[in-house]
């Protein structure tokens, strides 16, 4: 898995195979975990260690760096962790279908049904979807 923050867009893009974010996903359910990342040529961005799970009360997740440690830490309640898991479990089915992968975002916005406000936004790709479009 590929990790960077992005500080001029302020986002994190996360690039991993099938299985790695499966695994991702299996951590946001358990509402545990800690999933490294490996080190990656991004001259204007940082590369991150890795994504952390916590299990938090409620309501909602809640996407942000923890830039000391250069962490992405992914906190919440297990119904709001449970709707993201669901989700990036669909999106990755959705980019391995798709010839050359691709990539999905997943953003805050009024009334979204598990991320609270002041949660990062998240880019989520698989090799070979190359690099988000903007």
């Amino acid at each position: 898995m590929i990790l960077v923050s992005d500080p001029v867009f302020g986002e994190v893009e996360l690039t991993g195979s099938v299985k790695e974010l499966a695994r991702l996903a299996g951590a946001v359910a358990e509402g545990e975990g800690f999933i490294s990342s490996v080190a990656a040529t991004a001259p204007d961005r940082e590369t991150l260690a890795g994504v952390e799970v916590r299990q938090v009360p409620g309501p909602g997740v809640l996407i942000h760096l923890d830039s000391p440690h250069r962490i992405l830490v992914i906190s919440g309640d297990p119904v709001a962790r449970a709707l993201f898991a669901d989700n990036l479990d669909a999106m990755t089915t959705a980019m391995a279908a798709v010839d050359g992968g691709g990539h999905r975002h997943i953003d805050h916005f009024a009334g979204h049904p598990y991320l609270v406000e002041g949660s990062m936004p998240l880019v989520v790709g698989i090799p070979g979807g190359g690099p988000p479009t903007r």
